[in-house]
């Protein structure tokens, strides 16, 4: 009698562990399964919304009546999204480019083992920790006329000095990028610093064996070696110039006119202050395409590359 009440204790016992087993496995999958729906139906819910209004005669309100791609031909014969598709282009091109090469620049310097390096390194990633309404409103003081850089050289008795490009509307849009590299390049010269000190020693000591100087070592091993770095950060500075907006609400808030616009404030200007919620969402979409075109690819490779 005791072998088989042992045998059952024993089927109990198994029977217990595997439930056991199968209750850790899932339970993981039990607890982050709320948060995943939530977001899920917040995120690509709300894109197949915004996706849906741009197809629809929604003005003021939501209307659903479908007007297939009248948003979109509208969108494209309107002369200021034309001027905001402009404005990225240069904002765009000139944050990207600055903010590397300046990122890089402070990169290189901090990578010859100066002294007082984690001070500098503190110092040049500080206006990273600062929103981009501090820094917007900070930038749009010093460059205002009545108020900073150049009232302060006509104060200092250089009264010939001018700097307007916040009023002018064919300088105004360089405004922004002056103060998106300056808030960015910190945050580049930190992913190009890990970079450089992820680089081989032997290598380096290797070509100054050779007899190379430290500019032909920089230019012919280094800055090649950091390919995967320029693509990561090319990634991430293509994505804030698309979706800048703080930045210029604080800074021109899209003028003077609509001089300084780009796709991020032509959306929400014409979703909450023209009720033009289709054309908005229209706009909302195109951003969004160009923001994937950008992300895919890059995410692709990635996967490519752990496969």
């Amino acid at each position: 009698m005791n072998a088989p009440a042992a045998a059952a204790g024993g089927g109990r016992t198994a029977s217990s562990v595997s439930a056991a087993a199968r209750l850790s496995e899932w339970m993981p999958r039990l607890v982050l399964a709320p948060s995943f729906v939530i977001s899920f139906l917040f995120i690509y819910g709300l894109m197949a919304w915004n996706g849906y209004l741009s197809l629809s005669a929604s003005r003021l309100l939501p209307n659903y009546e479908f007007v297939g791609f009248d948003q979109y031909v509208t969108l494209f014969e309107s002369e200021r999204w034309w001027v905001a598709l402009k404005n990225l282009a240069i904002f765009g091109g000139l944050f990207i480019f600055l903010g590397m090469a300046i990122g890089l620049l402070l990169a290189i310097l901090l990578d010859q083992k100066i002294r007082a390096e984690g001070a500098l390194r503190t110092v040049y990633l500080y206006p990273m920790a600062l929103s981009f309404i501090v820094t917007g409103t900070a930038w749009k003081w010093i460059l205002n006329p009545g108020l900073g850089l150049e009232k302060v050289m006509h104060d200092w008795g250089w009264t010939s000095f001018g700097f307007d490009w916040l009023i002018n509307p064919d300088r105004a849009i360089y405004t922004i990028v002056i103060a998106g590299v300056w808030q960015s390049s910190g945050f580049v010269m930190a992913l190009f610093l890990a970079g450089l000190r992820g680089i081989d020693d032997s290598i380096l000591k290797a070509a100054q064996i050779d007899g190379a100087s430290l500019p032909r070592i920089y230019w012919r091993i280094i800055i090649p070696s950091l390919r995967p770095v320029f693509f990561s950060t090319l990634m991430v500075l293509a994505h804030l110039a698309i979706k800048s907006f703080d930045l210029v609400m604080a800074l021109t808030a899209g003028g003077p006119g609509f001089a300084t616009d780009l796709p991020a404030t032509f959306m929400y200007t014409m979703s909450f202050s023209r009720g033009q919620i289709g054309l908005g969402a229209a706009s909302a979409t195109i951003m969004l395409a160009t923001v994937a075109a950008i992300v895919v690819p890059y995410l692709y490779s990635e996967l490519r590359t752990r496969k």
